[in-house]
């Protein structure tokens, strides 16, 4: 493929921005906050959120940034546990104007699978095409999400924040699917406890149909968090622009995206010896990890006497492998 530019967290802001002009801002203030009730709501919905291009380009203002940078972590720690893999076929199930997509070519940018978008609402579909225009190929096609769903196989399926928005019923057909369709599946759900709840749930499905977990868990076996007690989730740093932050209604130049995923496959990986779970505590002269592996939950006090392990684990984040790969 030829792209004229280059995937990146940069070229989807310059895009966005180019999208956004001209639209009026209480128009699209209105429609973010729409969308926000939405999205943080609990009833799962059988028709299009997205209803026309002013709600379309208010949610790709508020979401995609963000959808993108925890789409690319979870590839990310996926291309750890298999760098040789490459990806040749992708389908974004859910993928509206197609942040996903977009996290997927700049992942592997220098062979960008063919993707094809599914997803139920049109003015999405259409941006999306819009957005991506010179940036990656991609077929953009109208599909209900749901049980009646069939997926063309793939190498790679990706569902990232789709799964709140299906009933039960429909969360587990599409997950079977995708099971049955792909050779790895990345699902990706907002950092909450309910959305732990849903990658907890199908975690166990695509491990019962035989998919080994490549990340962000040590093993396939069963989580070792205590139901209720606590979630597994991560975060992503999130950049915006000033047009970004007028829509959203922020001043930070950042945010910080919580997000819950899981990344399994039907092919050999080599996953982490463990997992950082939470940010690292820096005290005076020792770094206090807290850490999943094999055995569980557990925790690490790396002190300078380690040498240069010490400077490692103060500059370790949230989310990653330890130890580092050349003291494992």
């Amino acid at each position: 493929m030829n792209a004229v530019s280059s995937a990146s967290a940069d070229s989807l802001r310059a895009a966005l921005a180019a999208v956004l002009d001209g639209l009026p801002p209480n128009r699209a203030a209105q429609a973010v906050e729409r969308l926000i009730a939405n999205y943080r709501g609990t009833t799962p919905t059988d028709a299009p959120v997205l209803r026309d291009r002013s709600d379309v380009a208010a949610y790709a203002a508020y979401r995609m940034p963000a959808t993108f940078e925890a789409v690319r972590g979870a590839l990310d720690a996926l291309r750890a546990a298999a760098p040789d893999w490459e990806p040749r076929t992708h389908t974004d199930v859910g993928g509206g104007t197609g942040a996903a997509s977009w996290a997927v070519a700049e992942a592997w940018e220098e062979a960008p699978p063919r993707t094809t978008v599914l997803d139920w609402a049109e003015p999405a579909l259409a941006l999306g095409r819009e957005l991506a225009a010179g940036v990656f190929d991609a077929e953009w096609r109208r599909e209900r999400i749901g049980a009646a769903l069939s997926l063309p196989e793939a190498d790679l399926v990706t569902v990232s924040y789709v799964l709140k928005e299906l009933t039960e019923a429909d969360r587990t057909a599409l997950v079977t699917e995708a099971a049955r369709a792909a050779q790895a599946v990345v699902i990706v759900e907002p950092g909450t406890p309910d959305g732990y709840e849903r990658i907890i749930a199908a975690r166990t499905r695509l491990t019962d149909a035989g998919f080994t977990v490549a990340a962000p868990c040590p093993h396939s076996g069963a989580c070792p968090i205590v139901p209720g007690t606590d979630w597994c989730h991560f975060s992503a740093r999130v950049s915006r622009s000033s047009l970004h932050r007028k829509v959203k209604g922020g001043s930070l130049p950042y945010e910080d995206e919580k997000f819950a995923y899981v990344a399994a496959v039907r092919f050999p990986v080599t996953p982490t010896p463990s997992r950082i779970t939470r940010r690292p505590q820096i005290r005076k002269g020792q770094v206090l990890l807290e850490l999943c592996g094999p055995e569980g939950l557990g925790r690490d006090t790396v002190t300078k006497r380690h040498g240069p392990l010490y400077k490692q684990a103060r500059d370790a984040e949230w989310g990653d492998s330890w130890p580092p790969e050349e003291q494992s």
